[in-house]
């Protein structure tokens, strides 16, 4: 006598034969670079970038080392995607000429991404255009930045590790934003 198999046993191989076509489909790499190195807000990035003369990737790689594109208040007080103090605010708010907003508008992306770009313009500015100088004041403050250089400050002058590495790991991203991301950055 012949056996059957049970229905659930033609329902399981349907099921794998879906998974096996979805995955199929899935470009792995760039599932895996959606993880490693995600990129969010594109739009609002070019368009900084755009109006303060700004490298897109730059801005990519400081929102990545701050909070890797997840809005968060850290345990200093820093808020959103760019990790803005209440005390940089306020000194964006004055330098800028802004008005008077609410500190909890730092989590709208848009205006977090626009305030950190301009802070990040100026500090290239006060910096004469050296990042090094520029992201050790961003994650340090300029005056410590000062005290180690100013605008011939070299990775090898930053005195605390935590900036140091941070100095690093955002020129790092740099590149890899450049390289795997240059058609939605608008490079």
């Amino acid at each position: 006598m012949r056996r059957r198999l049970p229905w659930t046993v033609f329902l399981a191989l349907g099921l794998c034969g879906l998974i096996a076509f979805a995955i199929s489909r899935i470009d792995v790499g760039e599932a895996i670079r959606e993880v490693t190195l995600p990129l969010r807000h594109e739009d609002s990035i070019r368009q900084q970038a755009a109006r303060f003369d700004l490298d897109p990737a730059l801005i990519a790689a400081v929102i990545y080392e701050e909070s890797r594109f997840s809005d968060q208040t850290s345990h200093a007080g820093a808020r959103g995607l760019m990790q803005i103090t209440p005390e940089t605010a306020d000194t964006i708010e004055q330098l800028s000429g802004g008005e008077t907003f609410e500190y909890e508008d730092l989590s709208n992306s848009d205006l977090n991404i626009r305030y950190g770009s301009y802070y990040l313009d100026y500090l290239l500015d006060t910096f004469s255009g050296n990042v090094v100088a520029a992201l050790a004041a961003y994650n340090a403050g300029p005056t410590n930045v000062d005290a180690w250089g100013g605008v011939a400050l070299e990775p090898g002058d930053i005195q605390f590790g935590e900036t140091r590495a941070y100095v690093d790991n955002v020129l790092e991203r740099r590149e890899q934003y450049r390289e795997n991301y240059a058609e939605d950055l608008g490079l």
